[in-house]
């Protein structure tokens, strides 16, 4: 029975480089099954070590978020034997969408970045990082925002880690507008808005820009 059509999302059928997602229906609930398959081109042991730890960071790290108050697909079930993980079909589309969209309002793209800005704040507040940030992991439902993929975060991130969320959220910004340097000061001033030791980061997210311009 093929999965049920659904809004595009980034795990509509979707295969990415280290998990392969489809919709399906669990328990009578909409969600989707996420399947880390194994990658031939590692030596075996290394391959199952690295997917196991993947999944438990993921499973680990939404729940943890959740808890501290940003949206986070429900995990359903999880079989460590098949390194399969169940989760909530959240509503919603891409905030890359919204971004990318030329008929969205200037006045809209904002609220959206100073909300996506809040959103990482809260995460680091509580001792987390994302590691993939990039608004296709960013879902949008008119409403609110859903953080997905949290399976390259960590727990306790070093300030390096923080860093590189806001510079991979700076980076995607340019690929999405021509506005990207204002709407990454919106993102800012919500970010540290929501995270204390925002200056930190925010010095380091520098650091990591020089490095990165000098290589």
């Amino acid at each position: 029975m093929s999965p049920p059509s659904i809004p595009r999302t980034p795990w509509s059928g979707a295969e990415g480089a280290e998990a392969k997602v489809e919709a399906i229906e669990f328990l009578g609930l909409p969600a989707v099954r996420k399947v880390r398959p194994a990658k031939t081109y590692r030596p075996a042991d290394l391959d199952l070590r690295l997917r196991t730890g993947r999944l438990r960071t993921e499973v680990r790290l939404l729940r943890e978020a959740r808890r501290a108050g940003v949206r986070t697909p429900i995990v359903l079930d999880v079989d460590e034997s098949e390194l399969v993980l169940v989760l909530e079909r959240l509503p919603g589309t891409p905030l890359t969408e919204h971004l990318s969209a030329p008929e969205v309002p200037a006045e809209e793209r904002e609220r959206l970045v100073g909300l996506w800005g809040e959103l990482l704040g809260r995460l680091h507040q509580a001792g987390l990082s994302h590691g993939d940030l990039t608004a296709s992991n960013v879902l949008w439902d008119g409403h609110r925002l859903s953080l997905l993929d949290l399976s390259l975060g960590s727990k306790d991130p070093s300030l390096e880690e923080r860093g590189i969320d806001l510079h991979l959220v700076e980076e995607d910004l340019n690929t999405l507008t021509p506005d990207a340097p204002r709407l990454f000061r919106v993102f800012v001033d919500c970010y540290a808005r929501a995270y204390r030791s925002s200056p930190e980061v925010l010095e380091r997210v520098r650091e990591i820009r020089g490095r990165i311009r000098y290589a």
